[in-house]
């Protein structure tokens, strides 16, 4: 792994240079790789790699622009046979004094792109982040469908279209018969 002391993963934003651009290049060793595939329910995590650069944007504002490569192993969600993923994203955040941090246990951020500015950028979070938001959600095994049994129930469940289509007539006390 990168020395923290040559490339820090936390950047405290009054230590920034607003003139020039600040480069970084994360690459966590083994170690972390395996804590983090365990935190994020990976089978395995053997390529991570965060680099880009921060820069001043406006007057008070931040903007990172970087680029997540990553190779994942997940279990294949019909099969569990293991499937290997190459990711490789672009990071794009604009830190700014003037966004609130959200409140409650459930917030929706009006811009995906736009976060509150503190006294530090936590690089790793970002990291984290930006890898649990790419993994594939539901990984499938080249060849792996669903068993015939299963698309089979589906056709049953068409059925279900009018749940309520004699429900008139048991209110209305008729019977089919009359």
């Amino acid at each position: 792994m990168i020395t923290p002391e040559s490339h820090p993963q936390r950047l405290r934003v009054a230590h920034l240079n607003p003139n020039a651009p600040t480069t970084f290049h994360l690459r966590p060793d083994e170690g972390v790789r395996e804590a983090l595939a365990a935190e994020l329910g990976l089978d395995a995590l053997t390529r991570l790699d965060f680099r880009g650069t921060l820069r001043a944007h406006g007057t008070d504002s931040w903007l990172l622009t970087a680029t997540l490569a990553a190779r994942v192993t997940q279990p294949c969600v019909i099969t569990l046979k293991p499937v290997r993923t190459d990711i490789s994203e672009p990071v794009r955040i604009q830190f700014s004094p003037h966004v609130a941090a959200p409140e409650g246990d459930e917030i929706e951020m009006p811009d995906e792109t736009l976060e509150p500015l503190g006294n530090f950028i936590d690089l790793t979070a970002i990291m984290v982040e930006a890898l649990s938001l790419a993994l594939p959600a539901y990984p499938r095994a080249e060849g792996a469908s669903l068993p015939q049994a299963a698309a089979a129930d589906d056709d049953a469940a068409g059925d279900t279209r009018r749940p309520f289509a004699g429900l008139d007539k048991l209110l209305g006390g008729k019977d089919d018969e009359s």
